[in-house]
């Protein structure tokens, strides 16, 4: 079957999955050094709930193979898949599952993390806002989810590694170029500049909402008391 080279991916998308595996790496690397890291893995956890909710919205207003509606994983689409019959560009229903529950769990991580303290020195920015047993719990599934990340990153490699060296389907170069060489579809239409414009507007409002910077400051600590001069 004659092939034609499409565009697949824009760019938004390849910024925000090369970000996103860059700060999730980060993360990592940061929270299991500990000590004075712990501060930039906050920093990060913050970036990361601004990538989480571009993606969101990018998943609404993007181009076309971004878009949730071009790859939700509908059952008839699953099982096209399983009989090999499926044949359009962008992710398959097994690949959109993944993607689903990847944005699910780094989300959840981020959004817990506001939330969370280490029993030492750290504490999430919106911690006041739930006190410290909310916190420890949200704490506890913060450690959890982050095993179940690490599963998922690796059936995500392992995926990719069979696509390329068993069918001969290289995921990767198209996230770089953008471009695809494929059998069937058209071009990514769509996901203009008005639509990065508003996906970014609501990737900072997410961030700065995450923050705490609205949070009234705390009242100043009572004057120390007098010692008596005798």
């Amino acid at each position: 079957m004659s092939s034609k080279r499409i565009r697949l991916w824009d760019l938004p998308t390849r910024l925000f999955h090369w970000l996103l595996v860059a700060a999730v790496a980060a993360a990592v690397v940061c929270g299991q050094l500990g000590g004075n890291l712990i501060v930039w893995h906050g920093r990060i956890g913050l970036f990361v709930v601004g990538l989480i909710a571009f993606r969101i919205v990018w998943g609404v207003l993007g181009s076309t193979y971004a878009r949730f509606i071009h790859f939700l994983p509908t059952p008839a689409r699953v099982f096209a898949y399983l009989r090999g019959e499926w044949r359009e560009p962008g992710h398959n229903p097994l690949g959109a599952l993944s993607v689903f529950a990847m944005i699910a769990v780094v989300g959840f991580q981020a959004v817990s993390g506001l939330f969370a303290n280490d029993d030492i020195a750290f504490q999430g920015p919106l911690y006041d806002l739930v006190g410290q047993d909310a916190s420890n719990r949200l704490t506890s599934l913060h450690h959890l989810a982050g095993n179940l990340l690490y599963v998922l990153v690796g059936l995500h490699v392992a995926a990719i590694a069979f696509y390329r060296f068993v069918k001969k389907d290289n995921l990767v170069w198209p996230m770089f170029t953008g471009r695809k060489e494929v059998t069937h579809g058209e071009d990514a239409q769509g996901g203009g500049l008005m639509a990065f414009a508003v996906a970014l507007l609501v990737a900072v409002a997410a961030v700065y909402g995450a923050s705490g910077a609205w949070l009234p400051a705390p009242p100043p600590p009572p004057p120390a008391a007098e010692t008596p001069n005798w």
